[in-house]
C-alpha cells in the first residue's frame, strides 16, 4: 500500500472560542497582575501575557462581564509570541456552569 501525499487537515477546536477583550486577574503568590485576554473557550483562554519559562500553571480570576466571576487554576499548553494558551485544569461546577451562560449567546 502507497502512504497518501494528501496533507493531514489540521486537527479543529472542540469548543468555539469568542472574543475576550477585557482584563483577566493573574494570581502569582501575594501578588495579583491583570492581563488581558484574547479569547475564551468552555476549555480555556488565550493571554497576551508571558508567564516565566518554569510556569506550567497559572490561577486566575476571571470577571464574566454581566454574569460574575470565576477563580480557576490553568495549565499552560501552549507559549506563543504574543501570550499563552490556558487550559482549565480545575473549573468547579458552578463556575462551569456560569462560564457557559457567558458563552452560550456569544457564540457563532
Amino acid at each position: 500500500m502507497t502512504p497518501s501525499n494528501t496533507p493531514l487537515r489540521p486537527q479543529e477546536r472542540y469548543h468555539p472560542r469568542v472574543d475576550a477583550n477585557w482584563m483577566v486577574k493573574v494570581h502569582l503568590g501575594e501578588r495579583t497582575v491583570l492581563v488581558k485576554a484574547r479569547d475564551l473557550s468552555m476549555a480555556g483562554l488565550f493571554l497576551h501575557g508571558h508567564p516565566p519559562d518554569t510556569t506550567k500553571q497559572l490561577s486566575l480570576t476571571l470577571p464574566l462581564p454581566g454574569i460574575g466571576d470565576i477563580t480557576a487554576t490553568c495549565n499552560i499548553v501552549r507559549r506563543a509570541a504574543h501570550g499563552v494558551a490556558l487550559e482549565f485544569a480545575d473549573l468547579d461546577w458552578d463556575h462551569f456552569l456560569l462560564l457557559a451562560r457567558y458563552l452560550h449567546p456569544r457564540l457563532p
